[in-house]
């Protein structure tokens, strides 16, 4: 359960007006996922079992919350310290790892895209029926990531709705400082000399930053194949940086990009488009997180 009500808080912290101001954030989330198969296979060569490689492949989704909820749900808590530290710790480290994926497979010229924001476009009922719309969508399609997406969605809804802000404050402030204090105590219990100092734990650190680097180069290259479709419609591109930002260590991931889009063209401000493909990556981590836990608990 706990796992579910820092993700109420987040929910109650976020803003999804970027989101929905631009759709095909979602598909750009959705790519940037790619980590996470990726540590899935290598994870297999590596020895691990299928559960184990599933339990470490979600840290790919640069989600902390969700990591250590599929971890649960699939008995692999013997494994759960090192998993921890690996999410936790690449999603401290996304200013130092994602400039260098990003700038791998980016050319100077596409880092200096320009792109508009049109805020107006998004309304309060907008606002209010997207957490609505997106649980009962995700019910559909992933069933076990409901128990994550629903707080999600519910908490976001306690800040849009407008009359309920002495919950959502208490959601963002007090439940979140108090939940991630006793999810931090609760994981240090499996941290065991035994258990954690083994060749297990550098394997897994490893993975976790394979799986942070695919992430966003996933991202970013579909983001380059969307400019391919816009330039046939005659439209004007997307800055590819953006679609790195598909991982779920929001804000920070939108906050680098923005710092790099300014590195390379001062004035160039993508902050909004890199947050609302930030905050679709939140969303994107929990369904991938559901779709795993379904996958391997019918074949494995």
């Amino acid at each position: 359960i706990l796992p579910s009500l820092i993700f109420l808080g987040v929910g109650a912290m976020t803003d999804f007006g970027p989101l929905i101001a631009n759709p095909i954030s979602f598909l750009m989330g959705a790519a940037a996922q790619l980590g996470i198969y990726a540590a899935y296979f290598l994870a297999i060569f590596l020895g691990f079992s299928g559960k184990e490689a599933a339990a470490i492949s979600i840290i790919g989704g640069a989600d902390g919350p969700t990591s250590l909820f599929l971890c649960s749900k699939l008995g692999q808590t013997q494994i759960m310290g090192p998993i921890a530290v690996a999410a936790y710790s690449y999603m401290a480290l996304v200013p130092i790892i994602q400039p260098f994926a990003i700038r791998l497979v980016t050319t100077h010229k596409e880092r200096c895209i320009h792109m508009e924001y049109n805020p107006k476009s998004v309304n309060k009922t907008l606002r209010i029926a997207f957490p609505i719309a997106v649980t009962i969508i995700v019910g559909f399609i992933s069933p076990q990531s409901v128990a994550l997406v629903g707080f999600l969605m519910f908490g976001n809804l306690l800040r849009e709705c407008g009359v309920l802000n002495s919950l959502s404050q208490t959601a963002q402030n007090e439940l979140a400082n108090i939940i991630t204090l006793l999810l931090g105590i609760t994981i240090s219990f499996s941290m065991k000399a035994e258990q954690f100092v083994n060749p297990a734990t550098l394997m897994i650190m490893a993975l976790g930053l394979v799986a942070f680097v695919f992430d966003t180069i996933g991202g970013v290259l579909f983001a380059k194949l969307v400019n391919v479709f816009l330039k046939m419609a005659g439209k004007k591109p997307v800055n590819p940086m953006i679609g790195g930002c598909g991982i779920s260590a929001f804000p920070m991931s939108s906050r680098v990009v923005q710092r790099l889009a300014a590195e390379e063209e001062p004035g160039n401000i993508i902050l909004m488009q890199a947050a609302g493909t930030n905050v679709s990556g939140q969303v994107a981590s929990v369904i991938a997180g559901g779709l795993v836990i379904s996958i391997v608990t019918q074949y494995l």
